[in-house]
């Protein structure tokens, strides 16, 4: 949601500007003689620590997490401000003592407050100070004490940080300078020195079958000679080895057993190691005792198919061989024995692997069949081999939901919908999900609750069918291709929907067919073999009703012209037809040169092609690869490419059947036009952490869509725009562009757009975070009918178009979800002439206040 700021503040001149920074000035001096209000006299505040890495500063975010007595945040931040450590100062640190002398103490004052508030009223005021008093503790951060024990501390754990990364005769020591004003800063020198490096790697293996495989496994080490040494490389070696060796039937092995040691003696700073994998522990009640390890195979896998606390006490009823598992159920078997066989990657008679078992654990998951599926291994030690049984207990095959939504915009007073939903588990027995919804929704119109017509006069009504097949749907075997590892799955998807008094009345009717499969864990693929969309406008009579900008700037041509009195409207939809016609078959005034003959020619090509009926016939790919760990993993990058083509099916069939072209030269399939283009985007984003909550995050887009063929422009549903609060939060959406062109359109929209975006992200304090941003980008009209110089995209020189916006937003974090304020500032307006562009409303009047769900990207 976005909404224009309605708050008048003047514009900022220079010289309010310059009084506002030295306001900003004092403030800060001010506040910064408050940060040691709690700092006890003999104790020092620190408010700086400095690394130095031989005589050079270090930014580090790593090394400088080391420092166990960190500044208060926001002490070396933007403008110096300890905002948190303020909030904390607030706080009085006695009370309890505080309300003892200005209130409890005093007979006569408590007597009248209680006699005045009543006993009960008041023990709650006593208990409320008490209370915002600790939240005022809670929310801020208590002042960063000196204390040279911890700076100590500190120097150990810098001197054992370079010693793992090779520097092991690193020297650390540290200086602390205080004044007079209970500050301190302090600052650590280090001096690194020659590092070790990495000479021979000797490898010592107890067990014959492991060190036959050393020479494979050897191959992909992550300890070269020649490189500096570095401890994180040894614990990653030990958990590669561990893998290696667990995914090669070692089921008994653990990373205890893979130690390294190493010898730096008279090696003039090499590093000799030793690599010893060890035999296998055998601990008994009163001995120990050592084997080599042994490779294990799986002997049989077992599929327990209703294993849940309900049917604990019964008994096995039904039983099933199919493709050498083996499926027991205490019901009757609701699956179809290949549906859960092939979510199962481990296979009777192949070597122990961990991979196989946490695919199979993955894939079972992403089925949403089953609660909590488990596997567990039973060794059978006579021939060493493995019972693997998997144990399954089903959701409910049916789910109901229910939403109702109430509603107000700007085309309706009030608004009611109703969302039911039912999803089907296992619907054909084959682990397939179909899922049936609908919506009804109905809304009383703002132009009918003030004339005669029915108050709810606005409705819609529409459902959706989707059908999810865990396997690729296709006539021919594509495990080759895409094998089941990559848990492929295909959704079918059929939907319509109906509306009245909304817009232009559409109806809208789509179905889809798609593939959806994951290479691995970061990069997801979806192939749309077929996207049908078919959109009727119904009321397109009411176009100048939806589109009143147009409809006024034509009005306002009719009357400059003399053909309607300034004090008449042409009536909607006939006279402004008619005049659109007469200016154009030349039956008025205007000439074909007059600027305003070209205004109402761009209406009526907007009119032509927002009112058409749309038939798009698609197949598109996308690739996505999300380095992203986890939800709190805040340093990772997300690529996304998006490629669609339209409309060639259906021109190939149209030219081999002989179809005939309408009077436009272009062919039609039901009475319809059907589009054909060609449309790419590439979206990526970067996160970096800086630490202490600190994020900058970056976001580059663009994306072009070409018609060609049986089109000359693309459907407004797949153009672009730009604007809004997750795209350039200065404008509202749909309102900037195209290029350099002043339109006042309600919805500009083009082809061709160019989006960057940069975020500083911080706390501020509690959940309460705060950001500055800064966005970029545009949309220009490119290989397509439009022909207006200021919208279309000539050459590298219409980047010059490109708008800016800048502000600040604040965000709250509710853990699920968080709610986002943001305030964004036209930086450089590119609708506004050359030279007047840098700032021209720059002010809280022309803002745009958006409100908005999560972050922007």
């Amino acid at each position: 949601m976005s909404l224009q700021s309605g708050i008048s503040i003047p514009t900022l001149s220079f010289k309010s500007l310059c009084k506002s920074l030295v306001f900003l000035s004092v403030f800060i001096t001010l506040s910064s003689c408050n940060v040691v209000k709690r700092v006890k006299t003999g104790e020092h505040l620190i408010t700086k620590n400095t690394i130095l890495v031989d005589d050079k500063v270090n930014q580090n975010e790593r090394i400088n997490n080391i420092i166990l007595q960190r500044t208060n945040l926001g002490m070396d931040g933007f403008l110096s401000f300890p905002l948190k450590l303020h909030v904390y100062n607030l706080a009085r640190p006695n009370i309890d003592s505080i309300i003892e002398a200005n209130i409890l103490s005093d007979s006569t004052k408590v007597k009248r407050r209680t006699a005045l508030l009543s006993e009960k009223q008041f023990d709650r005021s006593i208990e409320s100070k008490r209370n915002f008093n600790a939240w005022l503790k809670r929310t801020g951060e208590a002042p960063t004490i000196l204390d040279e024990e911890k700076t100590i501390k500190t120097v150990t754990n810098l001197r054992k940080y370079y010693y793992s990364k090779g520097w092991f005769n690193n020297e650390v020591n540290y200086e602390i300078v205080r004044d007079s004003n209970k500050r301190a800063q302090v600052t650590y020198k280090i001096t690194k020195k020659e590092p070790y490096i990495l000479d021979a790697i000797q490898p010592i293996i107890s067990t014959p079958a492991i060190e036959a495989l050393y020479p494979k496994f050897k191959k992909a080490t992550l300890l070269k000679k020649g490189e500096q040494y570095d401890e994180q490389n040894f614990e990653n070696e030990r958990e590669r080895i561990n893998s290696y060796l667990r995914n090669a039937g070692f089921y008994y092995f653990g990373q205890d057993y893979i130690r390294f040691v190493t010898d730096t003696i008279d090696t003039n700073h090499k590093i000799n190691t030793e690599l010893i994998i060890s035999d296998r522990v055998i601990r008994g009640d009163d001995s120990t005792s050592t084997e080599p390890f042994k490779v294990y195979k799986i002997k049989e896998v077992n599929i327990f198919t209703d294993d849940n606390f309900d049917n604990r006490f019964k008994a096995i009823s039904d039983t099933t061989r199919f493709k050498n598992y083996n499926l027991y159920s205490k019901n009757k078997l609701k699956f179809r024995p290949k549906a859960l066989t092939d979510a199962v990657f481990i296979n009777e008679g192949d070597t122990y692997s961990d991979l196989a078992r946490s695919r199979t654990s993955r894939y079972l998951n992403d089925l949403q069949m089953f609660r909590y599926p488990s596997i567990d291994y039973v060794p059978n030690e006579v021939d060493t081999t493995l019972t693997a049984n998997i144990y399954l207990a089903p959701r409910k095959k049916y789910q109901l939901s229910f939403d109702l939504d109430v509603s107000q915009s700007n085309i309706q007073t009030i608004g009611f919908s109703v969302t039911p939903g039912l999803k089907i588990r296992n619907v054909f027995r084959g682990a397939e999900t179909l899922e049936i919804s609908g919506i009804a929704a109905i809304g009383a119109s703002k132009d009918g609750a003030q004339s005669e017509n029915t108050f709810f006069d606005i409705n819609e009504f529409g459902g959706n069918i989707r059908l999810v097949i865990p396997r690729l749907f296709t006539p021919f075997n594509t495990d080759s291709i895409i094998p089941k590892y990559m848990a492929p799955s295909t959704a079918i998807n059929l939907s319509a929907t109906s509306q009245q008094n909304i817009g232009l009345d559409k109806q809208t009717l789509s179905s889809l067919l798609s593939y959806n499969w994951y290479p691995s864990s970061t990069v997801t693929n979806t192939l749309e073999l077929f996207n049908i969309q078919y959109v009727k406008n119904l009321n397109t009579d009411n176009y100048f009703g939806v589109y009143t900008n147009s409809y006024r700037r034509l009005n306002s041509i009719a009357q400059s012209i003399g053909y309607i009195t300034t004090n008449d409207n042409l009536s909607i939809p006939n006279q402004a037809n008619q005049f659109i016609n007469d200016v154009l078959n030349g039956n008025t005034s205007l000439s074909s040169n007059d600027d305003d003959f070209l205004t109402v020619n761009n209406i009526e090509e907007r009119k032509e092609r927002l009112t058409e009926n749309n038939l798009i016939f698609s197949t598109s790919f996308d690739y996505k690869k999300d380095k992203r760990a986890n939800l709190f993993d805040n340093d990772f990058s997300i690529f996304k490419w998006r490629i669609e083509l339209a409309g060639n099916l259906l021109s190939n069939l149209a030219e081999v059947f002989g179809t005939p072209k309408n009077n436009d030269g272009n062919y039609e399939v039901f009475g319809v036009t059907f589009s054909q283009y060609f449309k790419s985007e590439i979206d990526y984003i970067k996160y970096f952490d800086l630490g202490r909550k600190n994020v900058l995050a970056f976001r580059s887009y663009a994306g072009i869509a070409i018609p060609y063929g049986n089109s000359n422009s693309v459907p407004f549903a797949e153009s672009f725009f730009g604007g809004g609060p997750n795209d350039n939060r200065a404008w509202t959406a749909y309102n900037l562009g195209p290029g350099s062109s002043n339109t006042t359109n309600e919805f500009n929209e083009a082809n061709f757009k160019i989006h960057l975006s940069a975020e500083q992200r911080f706390s501020l304090f509690g959940n309460l975070r705060g950001a500055f941003f800064v966005d970029a980008g545009n949309i220009w009209n490119v290989l397509d009918n439009v022909e207006e110089d200021a919208a279309t995209f000539n050459s590298l020189n219409s980047l010059k178009d490109i708008a800016v916006g800048s502000g600040f937003g604040l965000r709250y974090d509710f853990d699920f979800f968080v709610l986002r304020f943001d305030v964004g500032f036209k930086t450089y307006d590119p609708s506004q002439r050359i030279g007047n562009r840098w700032f021209r409303n720059y002010n809280f009047r022309n803002a745009v206040y958006n409100i908005g769900i999560n972050y922007p990207f």
